[in-house]
C-alpha cells in the first residue's frame, strides 16, 4: 500500500500553494492546505513574500512557528520579496504550475468605489485559470504592522541626521553661489532635490529623506527668496513653486528609498542563493556524514557568525557533542553542558525542535534542529541564541542548510544501504552457486568411489588382477580430484574471512614449479608437459600457496586440452620480477569468455576432456593469491592457438653467490 501511493504522489498533476503570514489563524490554513495535498496526492508549497514593512516581535514569532509548521506538515518552503504580494504569487503559480492556492480571509476591505482591490481580488485577477481557496478568519486578526514610510520607520543613526544636515548645508551654498551668479531659482530648485536624492541614497529608512524634502523647502523659502530670512515672499508664483519642488523632493526621495529597500532584498536573495549553493557544492565533495555535518555547521557558523554545535546519532545512542566556530569562542564551552545535552537527546529522539524560543527546554542556550529526512533522524544540529535572534531571513537559510544536510545524509544512508543489499545479494548468489556445483559436481566422483567400492566389496573375488587395479585407479583418481576441490574451498574460504596469513621465503623458483609438476604427474600421463626455467631465480613467496597456484594452472591446461597438447612451464627474471608462465597448445578461450575467466563460479563454456565440470574457483584463487603476493595473474592468446597464463612474483633482495 506505501509503495502505491508512493507512486500516486509521483503521478499526481496537483501542485497547492498555502501562503504564510503572521496570523494566528495561518496554522489552520496551513493545516487545510496540509489535508488537501494529502487527500490529492498533490506537491504541497507553501509561500511568504517578504515586504518591506514592520513587525513586531510578537508577529514576527508567531510567523516563524507558521514556517516550522508548514514545514513539518511536509512542504516546500518559499521564500520571496517584492512589494506587490499579489504579483509575486501570481507570478510563483504561474512558473511552479500550481493549482490550487489556499489562502486567509483579508482583514483588509475596499473602501468605497475607489479604494484599492483586497489581496484575494489581485489574486483572482492575476491568476484566473487557477483555484482559489479562501479559508475565513474566525479570530479577525488586524496586522499591528505599518509601512516604514512614517510610524514604522527606524530612528535614524547620528550618522544619518549628520549626512543629511551637510547635505542641506551644501545644497544651500550652491544655493547662494547661483543666486550671486544670477541663476534662475528652477537651477536652485533642481540642487536641492539633487541633495535629496543624495540623501535618500547615503541614509538608512524613509525619515532622513522626508525630513530633508521639508527642509529644502524650508532653506529655499527662508533664504534664498525675497525677502530675504523671511517666509513672506513677493512674488505670486511662489508658494506654487514651493509646493511642485516639496512634492518632487518626497517623491524621489521616496522612490530612492524604495529602489534601496528592493536592493537590500535581492542581495539578501543573491546571499541566499550563494550560501545554498556553496553548501550544495561542498556537500557533493563531503565523503562521510562527519564530513556531511562538518561542512554543514562551519557554513552555519559563517552565516551566523556564532558557534554552532552539533550531535550524531551513533548505535548506542547519541554520541558526544562537538563546536563548530568560524572564530575563538571561550564561552562556547557552556553549549555542551550537561543541560543542553539533553534537550539535544530530546530532540533526537523526538524529532523535533526544541530549546531556546520554544516550548520545550525553552531556557536552554540553543535552538536545537533535528537532522531529518525520510522520517530517520541522523543528528541534531544546535544554535545558539544568544546575543541576539537569528532573524526570519537568517532562520530561513538555517533551515535550508539544515534540510540540505539531511538530504545529504541521507543519500548517502541509501547508498550504503544499496551497497549492503548488493553484496548481500552476491553472497547469496555466490552461495548458491557453490551449493549448486557441490550438488552437481560431487555427485559425479563420489558416485563413481561409491560404485567402484560397492563393486570391490561384493564382486572382488570375480573380477580378474587387471580390472582390480583399472578400480583402484578410478578410486584414487577421485579422490585426488576431491582433495583437490576441497583444498581450493578452503583456501577460497580462508581469503574471504582474511584469515589467509602468508609465511612468505625466499625461494627458487624452479625448485618450486618442479614440485608443482609432480604433483600432476600421474594425471599427466597423454600430455608432453615440459619446464624450462633460468637458473637461479629467487623470489620472495608463500611456496606451498603458489605451488598450488602452479598446480591449478597446470591442472585447467589438462583438463580443456586435448590427448597429447603440449604444456609448457617457464620462468625468467623481468626487471625485479620474476615472472612465471604456463602456455598450452590447445583450443584456447573465446573472447567473449575472456572478461569473466577470473570470477568466482565461472566455467565458461568449454567441455573438460574426463567429463567432469569444473568448480569455476581455481582460476579465482590463483588470482588472489598471486595478489597477496603483490604481483599480477593475466591471460593472453598462445600464437598460433592456445593460451598462456602469467604471473609475477618480486624478486627476493638476497643475491646468490655462484
Amino acid at each position: 500500500m506505501k509503495v502505491q501511493t508512493e507512486q500516486l504522489k509521483f503521478d499526481t498533476d496537483e501542485h497547492i500553494l498555502v501562503c504564510l503570514s503572521s496570523s494566528p489563524s495561518n496554522a489552520r490554513i496551513i493545516h487545510t492546505a496540509a489535508k488537501m495535498a494529502k487527500v490529492l496526492h498533490a506537491r504541497f508549497t507553501a509561500i511568504y513574500v517578504q515586504t518591506d514593512t514592520v513587525i513586531n516581535d510578537e508577529d514576527q514569532s508567531r510567523l516563524s512557528q507558521n514556517i516550522q509548521l508548514a514545514q513539518r506538515l511536509g512542504a516546500e518552503i518559499v521564500m520571496t520579496h517584492g512589494e506587490n504580494v499579489a504579483l509575486q504569487i501570481s507570478e510563483y503559480v504561474r512558473l511552479s504550475d500550481v493549482t490550487k492556492i489556499v489562502i486567509g480571509q483579508s482583514s483588509a476591505r475596499r473602501r468605497g468605489l475607489f479604494g484599492r482591490p483586497t489581496l484575494t481580488e489581485k489574486l483572482i485577477s492575476s491568476a484566473p485559470d487557477v483555484d482559489i481557496h479562501i479559508i475565513p478568519d474566525a479570530l479577525n486578526y488586524t496586522k499591528s504592522h505599518r509601512r516604514r514610510l512614517f510610524f514604522g520607520a527606524e530612528i535614524p543613526s547620528l550618522r544619518d541626521i549628520a549626512v543629511t544636515v551637510l547635505a542641506l548645508a551644501v545644497c544651500t551654498a550652491i544655493g547662494f553661489l547661483f543666486d550671486h551668479l544670477d541663476f534662475p531659482d528652477t537651477n536652485i530648485v533642481t540642487v536641492y532635490i539633487l541633495g535629496v536624492l543624495m540623501i535618500s541614497v547615503l541614509t538608512k529608512g524613509y525619515l532622513c529623506s522626508i525630513a530633508g524634502s521639508l527642509l529644502s523647502v524650508v532653506l529655499f523659502g527662508f533664504f534664498l527668496t525675497e525677502p530675504r530670512l523671511s517666509f513672506q515672499t513677493y512674488a505670486v508664483g511662489y508658494p506654487v513653486t514651493f509646493a511642485v519642488m516639496l512634492a518632487s523632493s518626497v517623491l524621489t526621495g521616496t522612490l530612492a528609498s524604495k529602489l534601496k529597500d528592493h536592493a537590500r532584498l535581492s542581495a539578501r536573495s543573491a546571499f541566499r542563493m550563494q550560501v545554498l549553493f556553496d553548501t550544495d557544492r561542498l556537500l557533493q565533495k563531503a565523503k562521510s556524514n562527519d564530513d556531511v555535518l562538518s561542512v554543514t555547521c562551519m557554513q552555519l557558523s559563517q552565516l551566523l557568525d556564532r558557534s554552532i554545535v552539533a550531535y550524531t546519532k551513533g548505535e548506542n545512542g547519541m554520541l558526544s557533542g562537538r563546536l563548530y566556530a568560524e572564530k575563538k569562542d571561550t564561552h562556547a564551552e557552556k553549549l555542551l553542558s550537561d543541560a543542553e545535552r539533553q534537550t539535544a537527546e530530546w530532540v533526537l529522539q523526538n524529532g523535533h525542535r526544541a530549546g531556546a524560543a520554544t516550548a520545550q527546554f525553552g531556557k536552554s542556550e540553543c535552538l536545537y534542529l533535528a537532522i531529518r529526512a525520510g522520517g530517520r533522524v541522523y543528528g541534531v544540529i544546535g544554535i545558539p541564541m544568544k546575543p541576539e535572534k537569528p532573524d526570519s531571513f537568517e532562520s530561513s537559510i538555517v533551515l535550508s542548510v539544515v534540510n540540505e544536510c539531511a538530504l545529504a545524509m541521507d543519500n548517502a544512508h541509501n547508498a550504503a544501504e544499496k551497497e549492503r543489499a548488493a553484496d548481500l545479494a552476491k553472497s547469496e548468489q555466490l552461495r548458491a552457486d557453490l551449493l549448486r556445483s557441490i550438488s552437481h559436481d560431487l555427485r559425479t566422483p563420489l558416485c563413481s568411489v561409491s560404485g567402484n567400492a560397492d563393486t570391490l566389496l561384493h564382486n572382488g573375488n570375480c573380477l580378474d588382477e587387471a580390472t582390480k587395479q583399472q578400480i583402484y585407479k578410478d578410486i584414487y583418481d577421485d579422490s585426488e580430484w576431491l582433495i583437490g576441490v576441497v583444498e581450493n574451498l578452503l583456501y577460497v574460504t580462508r581469503l574471504n574471512d582474511g584469515r589467509l596469513k602468508l609465511e612468505l621465503t625466499d625461494q627458487l623458483v624452479d625448485e618450486v614449479v618442479n614440485e608443482a609438476v609432480s604433483h600432476l604427474k600421474k594425471k599427466s600421463v597423454g600430455h608432453k608437459v615440459t619446464v624450462r626455467c633460468d637458473d637461479l631465480i629467487l623470489a620472495r613467496m608463500d611456496a606451498q600457496l603458489i605451488v598450488q597456484v602452479i598446480v591449478n594452472l597446470i591442472d585447467n591446461a589438462l583438463k580443456y586440452t586435448e590427448q597429447g597438447s603440449e604444456i609448457c612451464v617457464s620462468a625468467e627474471k623481468q626487471g625485479r620480477d620474476a615472472v612465471i608462465r604456463v602456455a598450452d597448445n590447445g583450443n584456447g578461450i573465446a573472447d567473449d569468455m575472456k572478461p569473466h575467466i577470473f570470477e568466482m563460479f565461472y566455467t565458461g563454456k568449454n567441455t573438460v576432456a574426463d567429463s567432469r565440470r569444473s568448480f569455476g574457483i581455481g582460476l579465482t584463487l590463483c588470482k588472489s593469491i598471486v595478489e597477496l603476493h603483490g604481483g599480477t595473474l593475466t591471460l593472453t592468446d598462445n600464437v598460433p592457438h592456445g593460451c598462456i597464463f602469467t604471473f609475477t612474483l618480486p624478486l627476493s633482495e638476497v643475491t646468490l653467490n655462484e
